[in-house]
């Protein structure tokens, strides 16, 4: 396969335009097992469905809300938008590079020095396949969670809900929720594309009915504007400059999933165009959307004590109760986030199947020859596609333990996801950015400056959404994300040294530094001469 890839690409060979995306799939070294039926705005529509805004924003607004309030909600927003941005647009210069379903983790094995390639990618890969399946697994307990806030707006008295929700229905419900969302991505996978595109008018929708509702009436009247752009109040207990940062887990949630969509390179027409471009787009869409949800939102916010306190740490389903000062009316504006739950749920079951393929197929995960295969009638990775889906319910057993689980779900889900699509940043900024050099996606100098930018954040937000959301801590309410985190960072080295050390080799394509796809001449020349350099 190596001779055979150099012989297809080499450095100085410029990527003709009508060769097709498959032709150059094998040229890495991978045959194309997946059919290519998204289109640029489908997979934008994915990406878009990926994050669900309205969605992700409103099952996390705890978080900030108790560290800071909406100075926290609003301009913690806007700040980690504009970093995430960086990131996205980061990740889409490489991504313009090397567009496989291996994402981040093939890249940071072509881009690294060849002394240590093999592990970098290999812990970058399990961080990759551990962060989508934690922040799918975020998304299917929060949507559960948010099911039995928004049930219980039914509440005839304050605090005594009409659905109890002891620990073991909550549990259920989440299982029920994983297998829904997966029997959606298996048997409607020829169809997912029109969903999510269903998915997006159906968010506008929603979000235009909810901030028109709650403005017009507002029941409790409405705050000014320097409450909502210039209070912060926190009750956390931590001190305030670090109170604020907690709480921009709220926001680092909800735009977690922006490299997912790379997951999904082998099932669109035009992987090097299609995926960068998609990325960027879809965080400044979601970065305005987001701005036009919550303010109104915050406009209305009652007591900020009381939504605290609330026992199911959904406190969206309150606000709009108490906006509209009706039960049923409340219900009424929250089924589109309801569904949005469910989309979400199953556009991350999806693009989490394709990344744990993918590294699977390079031999990565133990029973490898099992979860590499592709289901040739429903073409798609069915069984990777159990497999996450078996290990999500698992760790779901967490929250019988405790209450705090979800946070401990959404926190080792993005500190996973930070740290995978940091590490090949990192290497491509270390080996002098000369394989995005020239790049169909290629940002110059401003490169460099998100580049930075995306180290800088990775560097805050690994510890940070370590740390319990407030104090002082308990047993029910400590942060489980490290313990989460280390544990399957555990399991992945010990694999390594017993089997992967001897036997994983990585992706198919062994000279690093001689495989330049989609690059333009001038980048290919700049590889080939920096691959000389080296060697």
């Amino acid at each position: 396969m190596e001779s055979q890839t150099q012989n297809q690409v080499r450095v100085g060979e410029p990527f003709n335009d009508a060769e097709s995306a498959d032709e150059r799939l094998e040229a890495m070294g991978y045959k194309a097992e997946l059919a290519r039926t998204r289109s640029t705005w489908h997979v934008t529509f994915m990406s878009f469905v990926l994050a669900s805004i309205p969605y992700g924003l409103a099952t996390t607004l705890y978080y900030p809300l108790q560290n800071g309030g909406s100075v926290v909600v609003i301009w913690g927003w806007l700040l980690v938008s504009c970093i995430i941005l960086c990131v996205a647009a980061s990740l889409g210069e490489i991504t313009s590079v090397f567009p496989t379903a291996g994402g981040v983790y093939y890249q940071t094995f072509m881009l690294a020095p060849s002394r240590f390639r093999r592990v970098a990618a290999y812990m970058c890969g399990w961080a990759y396949v551990v962060g989508n399946i934690t922040i799918t697994l975020a998304v299917n307990f929060g949507t559960t969670l948010f099911f039995v806030a928004c049930v219980n707006v039914f509440e005839t008295e304050p605090g005594v809900g009409v659905w109890g929700a002891e620990v073991y229905q909550i549990f259920l419900t989440f299982v029920a929720i994983t297998v829904l969302c997966n029997l959606i991505s298996v048997f409607g996978n020829r169809h997912l594309p029109l969903l999510d595109t269903f998915a997006v008018f159906w968010t506008f929708a929603g979000v235009l009915a909810i901030i028109v509702t709650v403005l017009a009436v507002a029941k409790e009247g409405r705050r000014s504007g320097a409450y909502v752009f210039g209070d912060f109040e926190p009750t956390s207990g931590w001190p305030a400059g670090w109170a604020f940062c907690v709480g921009l887990l709220h926001a680092a949630y909800a735009t977690s999933s922006t490299g997912m969509i790379i997951s999904m390179c082998e099932e669109v027409q035009h992987p090097a165009t299609q995926v960068p471009k998609a990325m960027v787009m879809t965080i400044v869409i979601n970065a305005i959307g987001g701005l036009i949800f919550l303010i109104p939102l915050m406009f209305v916010l009652p007591d900020l004590a009381a939504l605290v306190a609330l026992p199911s740490g959904q406190p969206v389903p309150t606000i709009i109760k108490t906006a509209v000062g009706s039960s049923g009316g409340a219900f009424a504006l929250l089924i589109p986030l309801m569904v949005l739950g469910l989309l979400c749920g199953t556009a991350c079951t999806t693009a989490t199947s394709r990344c744990t393929w993918a590294f699977a197929r390079d031999g990565a995960i133990p029973g490898s020859k099992w979860w590499s295969k592709v289901h040739s009638t429903l073409d798609l990775p069915l069984n990777s596609m159990m497999l996450c889906a078996v290990v999500e319910i698992l760790l779901g057993v967490i929250y019988f333990g405790s209450t705090a689980a979800f946070n401990a779900f959404s926190g080792v889900g993005v500190i996973c996801l930070t740290l995978s699509y940091v590490a090949p940043i990192v290497v491509s900024m270390v080996e002098g950015r000369a394989q995005v050099r020239g790049g169909k996606f290629f940002l110059g100098k401003l490169g460099w400056f998100c580049n930075i930018i995306a180290v800088a954040w990775s560097a805050l937000a690994l510890p940070l959404f370590c740390m319990p959301i407030y104090i002082p801590v308990t047993s029910q309410t400590v942060n489980y994300a490290p313990v989460v985190f280390v544990g399957f960072f555990g399991i992945a080295s010990v694999w390594y040294f017993a089997w992967g050390r001897k036997n994983y080799r990585g992706p198919p394509t062994e000279t690093q530094g001689t495989v330049v796809p989609y690059a333009s001449p001038e980048a290919a020349h700049s590889a080939d001469h920096f691959a000389n350099k080296k060697d």
